[in-house]
């Protein structure tokens, strides 16, 4: 009922589906594999080549809900409410930023590893380096209270309804509004640009001033959530 509900949100046809034979006991219900197929409609390439220092970071949205709330519906940690999952379907917001932002060079949505894995997935022999302001990345209050006691790291949890965009300059305040005007835009940001300096590494201006590289994950913080 949910997979209806959503597709119909998204727009997305559900047209064919797939039996499968496993061992008693193997199955717990039902297994959902999925492929899509679609339509380019952007004219620009989306690709790190077209990265450029001075290019404006923006995700739509707080991070981290995702994998702290199925971490805590596990119920293995005594905690009682906490945040709800992002799980979104964000091709509208994605579609209506492309329509009206010529300059967009680059998306990825921050799954596994989080916003850090894809920053320094993207700066890796790269020439160019990544400056993400602390005060300027949005983390919801209970998500943040929850990564404070266990000691997590915000930036390197999983993520399901956001996407990370790098934007021109001057178009960034533009694709920064349009994310805003959307339901699951609300608490869009730029959080961080591109910059010349500390090529191929991940720098955090933190809020009291300093600085600290934002290193890739190498372990997940989690059990594998998606």
């Amino acid at each position: 009922a949910s997979m209806k509900k959503e597709a119909a949100v998204a727009g997305v046809k559900v047209v064919t589906g797939d039996i499968k034979v496993v061992e008693k006991g193997s199955c717990d219900k039902i297994f959902i594999n999925t492929s899509g197929i679609g339509i380019v409609k952007y004219g620009h390439e989306l690709s790190t080549k077209r990265i450029r220092p001075g290019d404006k970071i923006i995700i739509n949205g707080t991070i981290a809900d995702h994998g702290i709330a199925v971490m805590l519906a596990r119920g293995d940690l005594g905690f009682s409410g906490g945040p709800r999952s992002d799980c979104a379907s964000l091709n509208g917001l994605i579609l209506t930023m492309l329509d009206k932002c010529s300059n967009v060079k680059f998306m990825r949505d921050p799954t596994r590893g989080g916003v850090a894995a894809v920053m320094n997935e993207i700066v890796e022999d790269a020439p160019f380096g990544m400056r993400l302001f602390e005060d300027k990345i949005p983390v919801a209050k209970e998500t943040a209270s929850v990564c404070e006691i266990l000691g997590i790291e915000p930036l390197q949890i999983g993520n399901e309804g956001k996407v990370i965009a790098i934007v021109g300059p001057k178009d960034a305040e533009k694709a920064l509004g349009i994310m805003k005007k959307d339901p699951l835009g609300r608490h869009a940001a730029i959080i961080g640009e591109v910059t010349k300096d500390f090529k191929g590494r991940v720098v955090l201006e933190t809020k009291v001033g300093g600085e600290r590289i934002v290193d890739m994950p190498i372990l997940e913080a989690l059990p594998r959530i998606c």
